[in-house]
């Protein structure tokens, strides 16, 4: 019975990466690929969501009448001396409350892009990437410990950037995906260094654990994990000063970014400060910092406000002011205003969102204009337009330094890699199978050798190449029927149709979200 209670709780988070998997099949084998597959996938994906938020509201009243499930362990993640770690879910007050708002918000949204995304090219790649989002967002909340909660981190981030990066043939929206996706890895580094010091020093990393070990001595190891996870939260929810990049993050479509920048994914940073909010009654000198940076991040936000004329971006720093509040609230002890107000602006701003598309309609007088005071200080004008110049310093602290040092990767590639092993570089060969069908035909005379090997391991190789030309023109192909060359003809296609696909940076990131949630 245990067993089975368990396989349901784990559904709860994992339905939305089942209905995104399903979606993703579909479009790979073409079966709700253009219109025809608009109503098979919105079904799935409004399925699911609807699902989740069901099972969530029976938990909730399940918790109201026999109390609290508390942390539950599905399985043991490692186990390795003292370090401990196992997959956990936590349903306490606060994560049943939020997971049921942000998912009754994502179903809405899914219904609704259903007719706001009609007859769009990228119809399924939207809801393929919304369901991985909601599954996101639900390892973040419900995450028993910190490394659960960061499989559902990083799962956000990716869905993030691929979301931005929606239209990724205009150069701006690739270019705002980049530093969105960049700005946000300095809050991972946060992240992964609080669960480096929990697993090495106090050998886990659960939620509880940590509030207990840190209610039982105040020390350098806790200040770390505190600062390490506040740093995350402040990236992830564009505080003060790392709030460049959330207003450039509007390129994705609407619906998208009210989910993601308008009610759900930019508060995860605040539910991570409320899980800290028990620590931090302990840290002053912590509370007074984060204090700090919300009073930032409303002056900032507040400033830039009035000099918007557009209604996303206006709402943004209307978001931005919000969560810089309600991180002052968190930094105060008022942990319970913090919360109210974190659910009661979700839904506001959800629904500012999705009505912003037909709100240029609905008005016939232009935007107001910024104050008179405002105008008449040149300095603070310019600031503004400039968006005290944040954008550029993430450009030359962040995104320009990944540049260059993805340049020099390349460039240790072609210049030490490829001459060590041999291979040739910028040459487009012609692979032995084409080389023996054009030999077949006549058209082509095929040499002794493949290519001409150099370097350490280059002759080597070049031997084996010839090895294996010799055993497919003499063994393969010649003692084969056609069928064998037509079938070796399509693999190789296929094959070469995966590698293009796996070299476009949207199938990549999904590639290393795969294969970071199969490490962890």
């Amino acid at each position: 019975m245990v067993d089975w209670l368990h396989l349901g709780l784990l559904l709860i988070p994992t339905l939305p990466l089942i209905a995104g998997l399903w979606i993703g099949l579909g479009m790979i084998f073409k079966w709700n690929r253009g219109e025809k597959g608009e109503r098979e996938t919105a079904y799935i994906a409004v399925g699911s969501a609807s699902l989740v938020l069901l099972s969530l509201l029976v938990l909730v009243i399940y918790s109201g009448m026999q109390g609290s499930l508390g942390t539950v362990v599905i399985s043991r993640w490692l186990e390795s001396g003292n370090v401990q770690a196992s997959v956990n879910l936590l349903f306490d007050p606060l994560s049943l409350t939020l997971a049921s708002v942000f998912s009754l918000i994502i179903l809405l949204t899914l219904r609704f892009s259903v007719n706001y995304l009609h007859r769009e090219a990228s119809f399924q790649r939207f809801f393929l990437i919304m369901c991985l989002f909601h599954a996101a967002m639900l390892l973040i909340v419900l995450g028993g410990n910190l490394m659960v909660t960061f499989v559902g981190w990083e799962l956000a981030g990716i869905s993030s950037y691929l979301l931005i990066s929606y239209s990724w043939q205009r150069e701006y929206a690739s270019t705002s995906a980049t530093r969105a996706f960049v700005t946000n890895r300095v809050g991972d580094a946060g992240f992964l260094l609080a669960i480096f010091m929990a697993l090495i020093y106090w050998g886990n990393s659960d939620w509880e654990a940590l509030l207990v070990q840190s209610q039982a001595e105040s020390s350098l190891v806790t200040n770390s994990i505190v600062l390490g996870l506040i740093l995350a939260a402040c990236v992830k929810s564009a505080q003060f000063p790392f709030s460049a990049w959330i207003s450039h993050a509007l390129e994705g479509p609407t619906p998208s970014s009210g989910v993601f920048y308008g009610s759900v994914m930019v508060h995860a940073g605040v539910y991570l400060l409320l899980r800290l909010s028990p620590m931090l009654e302990q840290m002053p000198i912590i509370s007074w910092l984060l204090a700090a940076v919300g009073l930032a991040t409303v002056i900032y936000a507040w400033f830039l406000a009035q000099m918007q004329t557009d209604i996303k971006s206006s709402l943004i720093f209307s978001t931005l002011m919000q969560i810089g509040i309600m991180v002052i609230e968190i930094a105060a002890g008022w942990t319970s205003l913090a919360l109210v107000h974190l659910i009661l602006h979700a839904i506001w701003r959800i629904y500012q969102f999705l009505l912003s598309p037909s709100f240029l309609q609905q008005t016939s007088s232009p935007a107001p204009a910024a104050p008179a005071w405002f105008q008449q200080s040149v300095w603070l004008h310019n600031a503004c337009l400039q968006r005290f110049w944040l954008d550029r310093l993430a450009d030359t602290f962040l995104v320009r330094p990944t540049r260059l040092l993805a340049h020099e990767a390349q460039l240790f590639d072609q210049q030490v890699v490829d001459r060590l092993t041999g291979t040739p570089s910028h040459v487009n060969m012609l692979s032995t199978l084409a080389q023996m069908q054009a030999l077949q035909t006549g058209s082509l005379q095929l040499n002794s050798q493949v290519g001409i090997g150099s370097g350490m391991f280059g002759k080597l190789l070049q031997r084996l190449a010839e090895m294996m030309e010799w055993f497919e023109e003499r063994l393969v192909l010649k003692s084969s029927s056609d069928g064998l060359a037509g079938l070796a003809t399509v693999l190789g296609q296929r094959a070469e149709l995966i590698e293009a696909y796996l070299r476009q940076p949207r199938y990549m990131l999904v590639l290393i979200a795969a294969t970071l949630v199969v490490v962890l």
